[in-house]
């Protein structure tokens, strides 16, 4: 990978850890942003479905079996624009679970640059099975290339 191409992938995951702020998990706040030609087509960070109570947890601090995570909200967000992510880049904070990935796949996008590891990594394993390419940006690393 050139080192242009790393710089974009820094500045790009500094912008989907910022969007995940936008989240009211509180357990943990995921951003994610969709690249194509250099351009964000969508974004999107983890919480309920529109219309719905903004509180992903609940009485015993579990997730809420409805919440949506940040790279599905980013992924029907593009679905419901003029947008393809065909051939996007995905850049999201954590790694994608299981479902996420099978998204992901079915929607095109033939890269994912990720900023932590999740504890199951199987979503990440299907998604290099399926030739998508997968990097891992650890965010540690942002903060000394400002």
């Amino acid at each position: 990978m050139n080192s242009k191409q790393k710089l974009l992938d820094q500045r790009y995951m500094r912008m989907a850890r910022i969007w995940a702020e936008n989240s009211y998990c509180e357990r943990r706040k995921v951003g994610a942003l969709l690249v194509k030609n250099k351009m964000i087509i969508s974004d999107g960070y983890n919480g309920t479905p529109s219309g719905f109570e903004n509180k992903c947890e609940d009485e015993n601090n579990m997730s809420k079996p409805y919440v949506l995570h940040a790279e599905a909200n980013a992924i029907t967000k593009v679905a419901r624009s003029h947008n393809s992510s065909e051939g996007a880049t995905l850049y999201v904070t954590a790694s994608p679970c299981m479902e996420c990935a099978k998204l992901i796949i079915q929607s095109g996008i033939k890269r994912v640059v990720y900023g932590e590891e999740y504890r199951i990594m199987d979503g990440v394993e299907l998604l290099e099975r399926a030739g998508i390419e997968v990097e891992l940006l650890l965010l540690e690393e942002l903060h000394q290339s400002k």
